[in-house]
């Protein structure tokens, strides 16, 4: 989209392009970054950027100036992603892993404080880890959330592991923002990440990102057995099974969009 040519732009369409562009852009930006694409009058960039904040679509950062988006826009993602036809393939895709992995299987999408699970498969053995549909958990001390957290640039990074109060939920949990973030830059070099009973006694998980078609991470995949069936060994074998099934979802959301 050139900035030359805004002047066309419909003034019903405005506010859609501004949330196209901050969703694109996949982390928090100003008025004036996003404008950079639009070229629209200073004061009509700033009293759009102003209007989807009072709806509740973006919301202000906590330095003042930048915006991410709000309860509604998040909202409005995750009933895409779940739509009736997507679901529908999405399954089949984690019923053949749970299968070959003979556990649970999820996939968890990042919300501004915590990775919600939004589609599992169950696994069919009488001792299971119970985290439903809709279901939030730490980014700190779980596979998926710290699969998330490796692909923040390092700036943000740093100040959600600053500002995060790193709460132990088990002995294993990492509660140093030194560890964590040495913990989080293994994990980019790596490209999946692991939950040794970090979030929960008992419990061990491996996850892999879910990447849209320009490499950013949409979501992610993982399973959590319990540590009577399984270490983390046994579950690091199943990782390239991880990887194709992470890879089908990947192509499954790129053919409907």
């Amino acid at each position: 989209m050139d900035g030359q040519h805004t002047e066309t732009i419909p003034t019903n369409l405005r506010l859609l392009m501004v949330l196209e562009i901050v969703s694109e852009k996949g982390e928090p930006v100003t008025p004036t970054e996003v404008n950079a694409t639009l070229g629209l009058p200073k004061p009509t960039i700033h009293r759009l950027f102003s209007t989807l904040e009072a709806e509740g679509f973006l919301q202000r950062e906590i330095n003042g100036r930048t915006y991410s988006p709000g309860a509604r826009l998040r909202t409005m993602s995750q009933g895409i992603l779940s739509s009736l036809r997507i679901r529908t393939a999405r399954q089949t895709i984690l019923k053949k892993l749970s299968g070959e992995i003979g556990e649970t299987c999820n996939i968890a999408l990042p919300d501004r404080d915590a990775m919600i699970y939004i589609e599992r498969v169950e696994t069919e053995w009488p001792l299971r880890i119970q985290l439903p549909i809709g279901s939030r958990v730490p980014f700190y001390c779980t596979a998926s959330g710290k699969m998330y957290l490796s692909h923040l640039n390092k700036n943000h990074l740093k100040r959600y592991v600053n500002a995060e109060n790193l709460k132990a939920k088990t002995a294993n949990t990492i509660t140093s923002p030194a560890s964590l973030l040495k913990e989080i830059s293994e994990i980019s070099k790596l490209g999946y990440s692991t939950d040794r009973e970090e979030f929960m006694d008992g419990m061990i998980a491996v996850a892999v990102p879910i990447l849209e078609q320009n490499g950013r991470l949409m979501s992610t995949l993982s399973f959590h057995a319990p540590t009577q069936r399984f270490s983390i060994d046994k579950a690091l074998s199943f990782l390239p099974a991880l990887h194709e099934a992470s890879e089908e979802l990947s192509k499954l959301v790129q053919d409907l969009t």
